[in-house]
């Protein structure tokens, strides 16, 4: 910097050239202010302010973390996961779960990707010294993972949408909707080319980096999303029969209640929030100082709460309108929708909204664990973004590709009585994530508190009740609760 500046505004204003790399044009203090923060961010993270990706606005990243925790999640996972665990004894807990663990270590997440600018690996190791650096590994691989079978589903999305465009949206007897998705799921090649063509969009945004692609999609998509949900639950309700679906989300029958059922509600809950992977991490290390952490991350918790309970409104009252069974599985959402759309004037048209809004849906979580991975490898290898995103996505191809045949060709193939897809949806949500989450509890807590009291006051300051409630959820409740509920789960006792 020239010599002679006495601030950092004045830094800023002498730096024509990273101003000008920054693609700056400057109008009025607002324009001053903005790339004043940028450059103070890199500077804290040792950065040029060319390398330091941020974000342009709080809504963009609002609607971008939102998406990467709603995504598929609402729409295709929670209807499924609610019908094979008992309805309403897996939601209850998945919103306790929620609102308690999942917001508490949310916010620390973003906490530790702020503080020090770097994804999982690096934060983990930086806050928390080696053994935790251990951990940060966890989740990179635990979001990478995730990717490989979410890969998968997000194809099923894209051949769902051409199915919808070339006027195959529509199948007007019930009885041959599951069928229907069995028959193409279970295919060598459909399967297999539509989980690489949605691999192949989320690379291409990625590729792009931040403010040229994840919010500038995020913020068009998650707002049409919620909207197109709201008509389907509508004319879902309006089905004959439709109230025993309602019944079988929100009536709680103890019956069904099991210690596997509650693992599941607590995985999905980090699932649902994409906590404990390491993305969010990430996200919160493109975040501007400016943003008030507790505010921003209560907005995404609650959408993403709405989101599962508006996926369950408009799937399960439908399942049990046509008669199917609600533990049908994975296919769950594709097998019902199609009879839905038979019902409503113009089925074709809101069919082909529907996967549209799905596909993005998917897309917008996707985007958050691929940049994840590419960022780690930027961190730790020094590897640049275009050579990032070629490593990861060809990675991925071979690991979707198994997935996506594991209803078919390699059904026979399992680990540990699992499919591929089984296998590492099992393994993130209700091994990987608690691990990751739990270390984050421990160092946000324990081994770095100093930083996230800075990083929870940056803004404004918050009060000494929020502060030691914060810890003693995130020191002492979550991790205990978590262990416990991994063990009853996983049969320990």
């Amino acid at each position: 910097y020239y010599p002679g500046a006495q601030s950092l505004t004045m830094k800023v204003l002498y730096e024509k050239e990273t101003l000008r790399l920054l693609g700056a044009q400057i109008v009025g203090r607002e324009g001053v202010d903005k790339r004043i923060d940028v450059l103070a961010t890199a500077i804290r993270a040792g950065m040029t302010a060319l390398e330091l990706s941020v974000w342009g606005s709080r809504l963009g990243f609002i609607l971008a973390s939102a998406g990467s925790a709603v995504g598929l999640g609402a729409i295709w996972k929670f209807p499924y996961m609610a019908g094979t665990n008992g309805g309403s004894i897996f939601m209850l807990p998945y919103i306790f779960f929620t609102v308690t663990i999942g917001l508490t270590l949310l916010i620390g997440e973003m906490c530790m990707g702020r503080s020090v600018r770097a994804g999982a690996a690096g934060a983990f190791r930086r806050l928390g010294g080696p053994f935790t650096g251990i951990i940060g590994y966890i989740s990179v691989l635990t979001g990478f993972l995730v990717l490989a079978f979410y890969s998968v589903v997000g194809g099923w999305c894209v051949y769902y949408m051409i199915q919808a465009f070339m006027g195959n949206g529509i199948i007007n007897d019930p009885s041959m909707m599951r069928g229907a998705f069995e028959s193409f799921a279970s295919s060598d090649v459909a399967p297999v080319l539509s989980h690489l063509t949605f691999l192949g969009a989320t690379a291409l945004v990625v590729y792009f980096g931040v403010e040229k692609g994840i919010e500038r999609v995020s913020k068009v998509l998650m707002p049409l999303l919620f909207f197109m949900m709201l008509i389907l639950i509508v004319r879902g309700l309006m089905l004959p029969g439709a109230m025993k679906g309602v019944e079988f989300l929100f009536k709680p029958d103890l019956s069904a209640f099991t210690g596997e059922s509650l693992l599941n509600a607590m995985g999905f809950a980090f699932f649902s929030l994409s906590v404990g992977s390491g993305s969010q991490m990430n996200y919160g290390s493109y975040l501007s100082d400016r943003v008030h952490l507790p505010s921003s991350v209560s907005w995404i918790v609650f959408l993403a709460i709405l989101s599962a309970i508006l996926g369950g409104l408009m799937i399960m009252p439908a399942v049990f309108a046509f008669g199917l069974s609600p533990d049908a599985g994975p296919g769950l959402t594709f097998a019902t929708m199609p009879a839905v759309f038979a019902q409503l004037p113009f089925g074709h048209f809101f069919a082909i909204t529907f996967y549209v809004c799905l596909f993005f849906a998917a897309l917008t979580s996707s985007i958050s664990i691929l940049e994840m991975s590419v960022q780690f490898l930027h961190d730790e290898f020094n590897i640049s973004r275009p050579a990032g995103v070629t490593i990861t996505g060809s990675i991925l191809a071979v690991l979707g590709t198994l997935c996506a045949l594991s209803f078919g060709t390699l059904s026979h193939v399992t680990i540990f009585g699992k499919s591929f897809f089984d296998f590492f949806d099992y393994l993130t949500s209700n091994i990987g994530m608690p691990i990751g989450v739990i270390g984050i509890a421990i160092v946000t807590a324990w081994l770095a508190w100093p930083t996230t009291v800075n990083q929870l006051s940056l803004v404004k300051p918050v009060s000494g009740f929020f502060l030691k409630s914060y810890r003693v959820m995130a020191g002492i409740f979550a991790p205990i609760l978590i262990l416990v509920v991994m063990l009853k789960g996983l049969g320990v006792f």
